[in-house]
């Protein structure tokens, strides 16, 4: 019986090795290919494959077919089945599945679901599949190159660079398409936005102003024929009479930088330049009006405004969009200290309005302010600042969408094309006279920094604030607090800061240049 038993273990090995032989030298390299999925309209559990996963499924002779009709329940969207050792070129084989295929712009999410769709599921396999140590991924276009890749290249992203283990590093590759330029475009789209994560998520001894400006400086460097940078120190900002970013810069010890970015896209001089304007404090501590210390670690990222505007303009520059840009960032820390401005105190901003700062923790619009009277000696055609303003505007919206206050109905409808697109969506706040008089109606100065109902309207009012510092016809405030960081909101984006709304900033370019 024993030598029976020994036999049967035998052929059992032998049975084995044969099947898994031809895929371990695979299984050393570790790669994995991701392949996509749409359930049928008219059939209930039913499945239709991609054009790529059909094509890898007559090569196995309908070997994956008939494995997914065996591992029910039938793959619903942004689910996905593993399978091993299925072909000898992928070891490790992820089918995601991408919900209906007929689906499109939806008007009442203000999207494209069939995109959004792509991306949370390329995003699952590739995930999966680096859980797995897997390091290098082919992956369907899914019918649309540019969104699986976003989807790829984002639910990739991990910020892991101070921890002793790391994440599997994977590289990505498109698998069975032609549609290798709209793949590798939302490669770029998907790294400016990872960019911004990187920028947002490190730490703020890691990321001063004098570090945020070297990091842009390093990575706009590829780009120098196209791309001029300006690194202003403290006397510079002195000698622009910026009073209220200075006001905000006096309580720290690390100095402050305003720095400016010059892309040009467009040989023709005669295009006036997008500006971009993006609020830079790199730690916000609320200052003499000092946050709580529950969640204050999150403040290292109320730079978010600076490194969403910064990685738009070196993402532009990596596409060569034709359009010329101009990038402001006022950077600097918002701390407590003997020298820092305090409650009551006023200041005098570029264009010679008086505020009274009530709140020290109400900074941002201090430095935008003069950031956006500096931005309209240049003559833009449109100014867009971009900042984590207001708490208040994540009680409004929470993390759905940005919230965009603007004088212009051109720019709102450009901006909302631009996000429809992309999945990370806008939202139109008001931008009454209501508001306004709630900063205007002051006692010791032109403006007050906070509305005189104080939290009423946060948002609102805040814009209202920035509202008294612009003259120029197309200008919007674009508050991202409420979609500063991500939990599990967005399906394609990990645990951490989001680098939102940096692709609807690129593809809001890429707009304007194309319509000249």
């Amino acid at each position: 019986m024993l030598v029976v038993r020994k036999a049967v273990q035998m052929a059992v090995r032998k049975h084995l090795s044969r099947s898994f032989s031809a895929s371990r030298t695979h299984l050393q390299e570790r790669k994995g290919l991701v392949l996509g999925v749409f359930e049928k309209e008219a059939e209930e559990g039913g499945l239709h494959l991609t054009e790529a996963a059909a094509r890898f499924d007559q090569s196995l002779s309908g070997k994956l077919s008939d494995l997914l009709k065996i591992a029910a329940p039938v793959l619903k969207k942004g689910k996905s089945r593993i399978f091993y050792g299925i072909h000898q070129d992928f070891p490790c084989v992820a089918v995601v599945g991408l919900g209906k295929d007929n689906e499109g712009v939806c008007g009442a999410e203000n999207w494209d679901t069939k995109k959004e769709n792509i991306r949370h599921a390329v995003s699952v396999g590739c995930k999966i599949l680096q859980e797995l140590e897997v390091n290098h991924v082919e992956v369907d276009d899914c019918g649309d190159a540019k969104s699986a890749a976003e989807g790829a290249v984002l639910g990739l992203f991990c910020y892991d660079q101070l921890k002793s283990k790391k994440k599997t590093r994977v590289t990505t590759q498109l698998h069975g398409s032609a549609d290798v330029d709209d793949w590798k475009q939302g490669v770029v789209y998907a790294e400016g936005q990872n960019l911004a994560r990187f920028l947002m998520e490190a730490p703020a001894n890691h990321i001063t102003p004098t570090a945020f400006a070297n990091t842009i400086e390093e990575k706009v460097a590829p780009y120098a024929d196209r791309v001029t940078v300006n690194k202003r120190p403290k006397a510079w900002i002195e000698e622009q009479q910026m009073g209220a970013f200075l006001s905000v810069t006096r309580g720290s010890e690390e100095p402050p930088v305003f720095l400016e970015l010059y892309y040009n896209g467009c040989p023709d001089k005669k295009q006036l330049p997008l500006m971009l304007v993006g609020k830079g404090i790199t730690f916000d501590s609320g200052g003499i009006s000092l946050k709580p210390s529950q969640s204050m670690d999150a403040m290292r990222a109320d730079m978010g405004g600076a490194a969403t505007v910064c990685a738009s303009i070196v993402t532009a520059a990596a596409l060569k969009l034709p359009v010329n840009i101009i990038g402001l960032a006022p950077l600097c820390e918002n701390m407590p200290s003997g020298k820092a401005t305090k409650p009551g105190d006023v200041v005098t901003a570029k264009n010679g309005k008086t505020v009274q700062v009530d709140n020290t923790d109400a900074e941002g619009r201090l430095v935008l302010a003069d950031a956006l009277c500096y931005g309209h000696t240049f003559n833009p055609r449109a100014i867009v600042n971009v900042a984590t303003l207001t708490g208040a505007m994540d009680v409004a919206l929470g993390s759905a969408a940005t919230g965009v206050f603007t004088n212009s109905d051109w720019l709102w409808e450009q901006l909302h094309k631009a996000s429809v697109v992309t999945g990370d969506r806008v939202w139109r706040m008001p931008l009454f006279q209501h508001y306004s008089k709630q900063v205007t109606d002051c006692q010791l100065a032109d403006l007050n920094n906070v509305g005189k109902y104080s939290r009423s309207g946060g948002a609102c009012t805040a814009a209202a604030f920035l509202k008294e510092f612009v003259t120029a016809p197309h200008w919007a405030h674009l508050d991202i607090a409420g979609v500063m960081s991500n939990k599990d909101e967005v399906p394609y984006l990990r645990k951490g800061m989001s680098g939102r709304p940096t692709r609807t900033l690129v593809e809001f370019a890429a707009g304007l240049a194309h319509s000249g």
